[in-house]
């Protein structure tokens, strides 16, 4: 079983309703590419360090998958409008699936 890929996106907004209109592009391509909102938005606190205001994690099969949908034809063009509403960092990282504090 491969390990599953996420979208971990740190963003702060310059405006909100122009980001609306990237949350209704954006779901042609998650739709597409099985991506699922684990985190979007919501309250949060910034323990150590320095974050943007909103935090999404996306989660989809596997990083390959995770990958090819960032760069699809489909979220291309979400991500214009993302950008011309919001400035952020977005990561693909691959998930873990090894042993936890409560196995050992």
């Amino acid at each position: 079983m491969s390990k599953k890929g996420y979208w971990i996106a740190h963003v702060d907004i310059s405006d909100p309703e122009r980001y609306k209109d990237y949350i209704t592009a954006n779901a042609v391509a998650f739709r597409k590419f099985g991506g699922r909102f684990l985190v979007r938005g919501g309250a949060s606190e910034t323990v150590e360090g320095d974050f943007r205001s909103r935090t999404v994690i996306v989660e989809f099969s596997d990083y390959a998958t995770a990958s090819a949908c960032y760069r699809s034809a489909e979220y291309a063009g979400a991500m214009a409008i993302r950008q011309g509403a919001s400035i952020g960092d977005v990561q693909i990282i691959e998930g873990y699936d090894g042993p936890q504090p409560a196995d050992s």
